[in-house]
């Protein structure tokens, strides 16, 4: 099968499309005929090479944590699934990747909603496991106000639609252009930098309960916003254990805990089934920003470093129908 991979850590250019053997499904597991896989911040961290001591891997190394695509291959003690179904979902955290490829193994899947592309599919785990496991560590219920921080990314635009389906007032952070976008979604925006404090008090005078940061640089003004360094979580500041604010991740291992200053949170899969039947009831869609065939890997990661993507980066290993 042809995969995505990189043979040493460096720049976007360093991925290449090549021929490896395909993986199968061991107990647990299922295998799909990959028909797209999202890229995302974290397999661009891996690839330069940043998490290297924290997080060795095994070179050449295929990137990608979540695919959509046809289940081919069902592994020993799995039910509920067969052969033949569309599904979506994620491969093993430990593997930190594996999913841009024309075929994956998933540890934990769910059934691709109908209304969505193979485009939204294949970009939908990762930023809905991401994105509940944030909401689940502040408990985001009905009455509550929340704060993303760059909410027209990847994960910024699934944080919105999930908080308010569980009944909480959003506001959003994003460049003026992308206003209108984030108010479809749900949320009510405002712009970030300077000034941004008065701002969202102005559209909270009650105050805000949480504040979700998705592209850091922002850390002091988020706790000024919510009045408590616990009431902020961050997926994008590294420099969050200066300001005591917690940073969300799932890697494995001590070391990788110890670069950010937190401890890894319980992985939050249980978001899957959520989102689909969300996406079934016409409430959850994920906005793509861009779609590359596997060739143009190195593309996806320069759009995704540049941080301007309104959105999921997605992969297509065949051509996307629904």
């Amino acid at each position: 099968m042809r995969a995505v991979q990189f043979s040493e850590y460096g720049p976007a250019d360093v991925l290449h499309l090549v021929e490896v053997e395909a993986p199968h499904a061991g107990p647990g597991e299922i295998r799909i005929s990959v028909r797209a896989s999202g890229v995302t911040p974290s397999d661009t961290y891996v690839r330069s090479g940043m998490l290297r001591e924290q997080v060795p891997l095994p070179l050449p190394h295929t990137p990608g944590y979540d695919a959509a695509g046809v289940v081919d291959e069902i592994g020993d003690g799995v039910t509920g699934v067969s052969l033949g179904d569309e599904v979506f979902g994620t491969t093993a955290m430990a593997r930190l990747g594996g999913a841009n490829a024309e075929h994956a193994v998933l540890v934990a899947w769910a059934t691709k909603p109908t209304a969505w592309s193979w485009e939204e599919a294949g970009g939908a785990a990762g930023n809905v496991e991401t994105a509940t496991r944030v909401l689940d560590r502040f408990d985001v219920r009905a009455g509550h106000t929340l704060l993303v921080h760059g909410a027209a990314g990847g994960v910024g635009t699934i944080a919105i639609q999930l908080a308010v389906a569980r009944g909480a007032t959003v506001i959003g952070t994003a460049s003026e252009h992308n206003h209108e976008f984030l108010r479809s979604l749900g949320a009510t925006p405002t712009t970030y930098g300077p000034g941004m404090v008065d701002r969202v008090s102005a559209l909270a005078p009650r105050g805000v309960d949480a504040a979700f940061d998705c592209a850091g640089g922002a850390l002091p003004d988020l706790i000024a916003i919510t009045g408590d360094r616990a009431h902020v979580v961050t997926i994008a500041d590294f420099g969050a254990a200066a300001h005591g604010v917690h940073m969300s991740h799932t890697a494995p291992g001590s070391e990788a805990s110890a670069m950010v200053g937190s401890p890894a949170d319980p992985i939050a899969l249980h978001g899957l089934g959520i989102a689909a039947t969300l996406a079934d009831e016409g409430r959850l869609r994920v906005p793509v920003a861009a779609s590359f065939p596997l060739s143009e890997a190195t593309a996806a990661h320069l759009l995704s470093e540049s941080r301007r993507a309104r959105g999921k980066i997605v992969l297509l290993s065949q051509p996307a129908a629904h």
